[in-house]
């Protein structure tokens, strides 16, 4: 399922609450709204040990797994 721009930042704010905690969460928000950050160089580390097939293969394991909990 997509989210709109809105939904997902809201889906997301309470992921950070259910797992952070009130003030954790906008600790968090505050932290990264002060640091930059590149997206493309935390993509090329995320992970280091696995070629493109390897992840490209367990990105359609899981869309097909979420996929089959819809129906």
């Amino acid at each position: 399922m997509m989210f709109t721009d809105t939904e997902l930042k809201i889906e997301g704010f309470h992921a950070l609450v259910a797992a952070l905690g009130d003030v954790q969460a906008e600790k968090f928000i505050a932290l990264i709204q002060r640091e930059p950050f590149d997206y493309t160089q935390w993509q090329r580390n995320l992970w280091p040990d696995k070629g493109i097939e390897e992840i490209s293969q367990a990105a359609m394991k899981q869309r097909q797994a979420g996929e089959s909990m819809k129906h």
